[in-house]
């Protein structure tokens, strides 16, 4: 823009006219050569004027020096208040900073990288670690002590993280590490969710493959159940035929490597011999007359015998 620029006040005559103390601001700041022509000024108050200077600066496109002058009342003397490099608005500008947690996309994590979890992590809640266990001599631990007692259930010393082992199925140990209590944090109702539907978007009902399918891995015998309250509603496919291969999948998703969806063929067999026995074909033992040549017979042979 050539022409000047001005707010609705009218700016002051002596601060308008330092275009050239405003200029000298710029080029001490920058250097010569990369400050280019006036471009206007604006009335930021009273006997207060910016004045805009084009920057020829390579990669500073739109770019725009401002210098701020300044005059003092009744003074006649303009004097330099600040000088700034400030972006137009067609500027070429860095794109907006986004925090690492919201860049972060899946599998972008690599082999040695760590992911550090936010305490504040909707999707985590808090388990139980043992750190708020009860003392021995508590009326909580002694009623839970008879407890185990009467269901001749197995009493194992210290908290569950501690067992060298897996619990027995069936002890208390088992029913913590089956509901996850061995762990700090456990997935929250909202972590169930999100990931719920990060898994039905990726292999669910609505893909493409699913729709095509001939059944769902429901009745799949490549599908392989997971616990918790997930199973309910997804399993691990086994078929590395398939394209969902080693992921999770809904039970209601599909794929044509489905185990019932098409059986091999028999090889063909050739049809057994049919055997007639309600006719009898003659098969004669000696040939007949009419072809000129008669059989000897065992009687005929042993006359000629005994006549030589």
């Amino acid at each position: 823009m050539s022409a000047a620029t001005t707010r609705s006040r009218t700016p002051d005559r002596l601060c308008a006219e330092a275009v050239d103390l405003a200029r000298a601001a710029a080029e001490e700041a920058a250097y010569p050569g990369v400050v280019g022509e006036h471009l206007g000024m604006v009335s930021e108050g009273d006997r207060v004027v910016t004045h805009y200077f084009e920057c020829k600066e390579p990669g500073y496109r739109g770019w725009r020096w401002a210098s701020t002058v300044a005059r003092a009342s009744r003074a006649k003397v303009v004097t330099l208040d600040e000088t700034v490099l400030l972006p137009g608005t067609d500027a070429l500008l860095a794109p907006e900073w986004v925090p690492w947690s919201e860049r972060l996309r899946p599998g972008d994590l690599g082999p040695g990288d760590l992911l550090p979890t936010d305490a504040e992590d909707l999707r985590l809640e808090p388990g139980w670690s043992g750190e708020d266990e009860p003392a021995p001599n508590s009326a909580v631990s002694d009623d839970m002590a008879e407890l185990v007692e009467a269901e001749d259930a197995e009493v194992t010393a210290g908290t569950p993280a501690n067992l060298p082992i897996v619990p027995r199925r069936g002890s208390i140990a088992s029913v913590a590490e089956e509901l996850g209590l061995r762990r700090a944090r456990v997935l929250s109702r909202y972590g169930l969710h999100v990931a719920a539907d990060r898994w039905e978007d990726s292999f669910g009902a609505r893909t493409a493959m699913a729709q095509a399918a001939p059944a769902t891995c429901v009745s799949c015998g490549f599908l392989n159940r997971i616990g918790g309250s997930l199973g309910q509603a997804f399993g691990v496919c086994a078929n590395e035929f398939s394209p969902a291969d080693g992921r999770v999948v809904s039970l209601a998703y599909g794929c044509g490597g489905h185990s019932e969806a098409a059986v091999m063929p028999t090889p063909p067999r050739p049809p057994l011999p049919v055997i007639d026995e309600t006719q009898v074909d003659p098969f004669p033992l000696r040939p007949s007359p009419d072809s000129g040549s008669v059989p000897s017979t065992p009687d005929d042979s042993q006359s000629e015998l005994g006549h030589s």
